[in-house]
């Protein structure tokens, strides 16, 4: 079998294969694009070969930035388009592909790369965690009233029933195909002050790729813009069956923004109940709502893997608020290495080097990934038993280093 990367002109055999591995056909072009591959790199795909040249396998990546606890933007590999041809399936082309990726990225002199895992079962083998999670948030129109904020109340402020607190801006209703260029931008800020977010580069607007409000397919955008006229936040939506509003995406840098994206939403006309896909840990509308049952939290699961290639460099790249000293004994199985580390951090800034000192944790390459961004904390792992603390107070210190200032999280679909 030959593994290779791909040239532009291998675009429509990536493409056959990969749909063919799923049993599937490939979309029926969108007038103005919108086809999820056309964001594809042809010099970061692999295609698997045999012997007589058929294609059987394929695999790729995006160039992405992620934005990192402490607010450091770094490179990161999106793997994507993963797929083995069913006549193919466990002779060992899926981990030569992935194998093989590995190398590349190293050679670049990348040190971490995510994914978003079809199967939650295939990619822990390849070093890859879940590290931010994603959940759907229902709520019934009529039991969508927010509460005026205790502190508020407690204060005498006025307002009650639907009445979240003051907003000194607007929402202005627009087509997404009409504002392309303010989701852009606004997205492009939130992103860089939210930990686990990935860029999305111009490309992916400039083609439509990918899920709405990035694809061509129809949206109302709620664009918010403060007092000075200047936009701040946005919400895709639509209104489907049986009268229900999804909402794609609320974007916003400021809680007061999200709230006032939320409170009109929730009072939208003539809906039945409002859905937000994705809806981050520990977000606030729950406790904003008057009656706190009325937000049912369903399809609660992962979305973004993370998988660290150089653990010295992944580690010193984030931010750190709290100080203390770590030895992690480090097994990469896919990979046949395992390594033990000093992770020493001061002044929220880490030093890591190899160290021949007992270690405090011991864990493999996917639970690193898994805690590194904050978003699952060590001692939920060790109580599960992935991973072994060595003393009593490991997984206490390995949490408190590990925390981010924000809970993860990630919207963007690749």
């Amino acid at each position: 079998m030959q593994i290779r990367s791909t040239t532009d002109d291998d675009l429509d055999v990536f493409v056959d294969t990969l749909h063919a591995a799923f049993g599937r056909f490939p979309e029926t072009p969108v007038e103005g694009g919108g086809l999820w591959w056309s964001a594809l790199e042809a010099d970061r795909c692999l295609l698997a070969l045999t012997a007589d040249g058929r294609p059987v396998g394929t695999a790729g990546a995006h160039s992405f930035e992620l934005t990192l606890p402490g607010g450091a933007l770094v490179p990161a590999a999106g793997v994507t388009a993963v797929g083995v041809l069913p006549s193919h399936r466990r002779q060992g082309v899926l981990s030569a592909m992935m194998r093989h990726q590995i190398a590349e990225l190293r050679e670049r002199g990348e040190f971490l790369s995510v994914l978003l895992a079809s199967e939650a079962l295939i990619y822990r083998r390849f070093g890859y965690g879940p590290a931010t999670y994603t959940a759907r948030l229902t709520v019934p129109r009529h039991e969508a009233a927010l509460a005026v904020p205790r502190a508020r109340a407690m204060a005498g402020a006025p307002g009650t029933g639907s009445d979240a607190g003051p907003d000194t801006g607007s929402v202005e209703v627009l087509r997404s195909a009409d504002c392309g260029a303010v989701l852009e931008e606004v997205y492009d800020r939130y992103r860089r002050a939210q930990p686990g977010a990935l860029s999305r580069p111009h490309r992916w607007w400039a083609l439509r790729a990918g899920q709405p409000p990035v694809a061509p397919a129809p949206r109302y955008v709620a664009v918010h813009r403060d007092a000075d006229g200047v936009p701040d936040g946005y919400a895709s939506y639509s209104v489907g069956e049986a009268a229900t509003l999804t909402v794609d995406e609320t974007i916003a840098t400021e809680d007061a923004v999200t709230t006032a994206l939320a409170r009109f939403l929730l009072g939208h006309d003539l809906v039945t109940q409002v859905v937000f896909k994705h809806f981050p840990p520990q977000h606030p509308l729950r406790w904003q709502l008057a009656d706190f049952r009325a937000g049912q939290v369903g399809n609660d699961t992962d979305w973004l893997w993370v998988r660290l290639l150089d653990v010295p460099r992944a580690l010193t790249a984030r931010g750190w608020f709290t100080d203390g000293e770590l030895v992690l004994d480090v097994d990469d199985p896919f990979l046949g290495e395992r390594n033990r580390y000093l992770l020493t951090v001061r002044d929220g800034e880490a030093e890591c080097v190899p160290t021949g000192r007992e270690p405090d944790l011991s864990l493999d390459m996917s639970d690193l990934g898994s805690v590194y961004l904050g978003g699952t904390a060590p001692s939920t792992l060790v109580r599960a038993g992935h991973v072994r603390a060595h003393h009593p107070g490991a997984a206490v210190l390995a949490d408190a280093l590990f925390r981010a200032e924000r809970t993860p999280h990630c919207l963007h679909w690749f």
